[in-house]
């Protein structure tokens, strides 16, 4: 049943794409076992995929070594998926894959991976339990996710929701993630990304970064993350880059109006990011963080720690403005309280925690 169902819409696909009109692929209501399939491209026109039911991918991991991702849609243009869910019944790769001790997190399928495709719209589509990142979006150009539900247990590993890489002009609005690492995680070269109404948590909250771990990383421009609700995450708007890391930019980053729920550290830049204690952390990072607002940010913070800015103390980070921050600690013993080391931010209207109220040596 699965090479059938495998067989059925690769057919359907390269009809569709071969045809010089505007076409349709429907895979059908039902629950369908579905194994590695590549939607491969460049089509002759725009193609719509509208799944009616639910797709499930093996839980036998050597089922899926024929790619990098279980659904693979790649080199396409003018592209819409729309509707379906895609469970990866991802908890016994959780179970077996422990990426800290084994570093084996990235040897595991990606539940949708997007290359290359440009000028797209992925809606109303469902996507559980992968046994890595529920979606990865790299290589992509004017690319827009709209009422996407990402669900994952808070333990599964390295389940990011959404995953954007060196991609320019991507937007997320109405997105509904829980799952057990970044709702949103945004990788070196993605610009002119924006984030919007999305519901996150459980999580770690909504990152840019991790960035510096490799050489010849591409800049990361123009980030807008907006009217957003975290709820329950480890942590809240970030921006995190390696120590000993080579050159690299993080410029012109706005968080605004975003709502924290019982949130650790809602407020974050960290320039010593080291998940696992592999890495020179004496070492400052090189990668340059300028021009960044976090703006109407309140709420309750899950740790007494609610604004951390720590940047590097060999490229120290640049026009950082904070304003109109109410960030309430929900423990019994004491108030909320920031931190700041190499920021001098820039501080108008009102601000609780006060910014900066203690500071790292430099």
């Amino acid at each position: 049943m699965e090479v059938y169902f495998c067989k059925a819409i690769v057919s359907a696909w390269r009809e569709a794409c071969a045809s010089p009109n505007p076409s349709k692929v429907v895979i059908p209501a039902g629950t369908l076992m579905v194994g590695p399939v590549k939607f491969q491209g460049p089509c002759k026109a725009p193609v719509i995929v509208q799944a009616q039911g639910t797709l499930k991918a093996p839980t036998d991991l050597n089922k899926l070594k024929s790619q990098d991702g279980w659904i693979v849609l790649q080199n396409i243009d003018g592209l819409t998926l729309v509707g379906g869910t895609f469970d990866g019944q991802g908890s016994t790769a959780w179970a077996e894959n422990n990426c800290a001790k084994t570093g084996k997190c990235n040897s595991l399928p990606i539940n949708l991976r997007f290359n290359m495709v440009n000028n797209s719209i992925i809606r109303d589509i469902t996507s559980l339990n992968s046994k890595l990142f529920h979606m990865n979006l790299l290589g992509c150009n004017n690319v827009t996710l709209q009422h996407v539900t990402i669900d994952a247990p808070a333990t599964s590993l390295n389940t990011d929701g959404i995953h954007i890489g060196r991609s320019n002009g991507i937007n997320i609005s109405d997105a509904n993630i829980k799952t057990g690492d970044d709702c949103v995680s945004l990788g070196d070269g993605s610009q002119q990304v924006n984030v919007e109404k999305v519901n996150c948590g459980p999580g770690h909250g909504i990152s840019i970064g991790s960035l510096g771990k490799y050489h010849n990383e591409e800049p990361v421009i123009g980030v807008t993350v907006r009217n957003c609700t975290l709820t329950n995450t480890m942590n809240g708007v970030r921006v995190k880059t390696w120590p000993a890391s080579p050159n690299g930019l993080a410029r012109d980053l706005h968080f605004e109006n975003i709502v924290m729920n019982n949130v650790s550290t809602p407020i974050l830049i960290d320039q010593q990011y080291c998940p696992y204690g592999q890495c020179k952390a004496q070492v400052p990072s090189k990668v340059k963080i300028t021009d960044v607002s976090f703006k109407d940010i309140r709420g309750t913070s899950a740790t007494k720690l609610a604004v951390k800015l720590v940047c590097s103390r060999g490229t120290p980070c640049q026009n950082v403005e904070m304003s109109g921050i109410h960030l309430v600690y929900q423990g019994n013993n004491g108030s909320a309280t920031s931190q700041c080391a190499n920021v001098k931010p820039m501080l108008t209207g009102p601000l609780f925690p006060p910014a900066c109220a203690s500071s790292l040596s430099s």
